[in-house]
């Protein structure tokens, strides 16, 4: 029974090709456009910061805060590499060949 149901599912869906919306186009559009390296350099001058304020302050709440936007910075920079390998460009352009 399960191997029907999983076949039946299997062949309704297997043939369809993914569609992006439009609003994910437009972000994917708009960060393809930024330089990888601007994330990195974000992360970096974050993890730089968060030192500053931990080292010449007392406000270690602060300092943990903005040392946390390192790895999103470094998140964003790796969606950013993806989006220009494997974005909707891709799938698009192969549609029109």
């Amino acid at each position: 029974m399960k191997q029907t149901t999983m076949r039946s599912f299997m062949g309704k869906y297997s043939n369809k090709i993914p569609k992006e919306g439009e609003f994910t186009k437009k972000i994917e559009d708009y960060t393809a456009k930024v330089p990888s390296v601007s994330y990195l350099a974000l992360a970096l001058g974050s993890l730089a910061v968060s030192a500053g304020l931990a080292a010449f302050t007392r406000r270690r709440g602060l300092a943990n805060f903005v040392g946390l936007w390192g790895p999103s910075f470094l998140l964003m920079g790796i969606y950013n590499k993806l989006v220009k390998l494997e974005g909707h460009d891709s799938i698009d352009h192969a549609r029109m060949h």
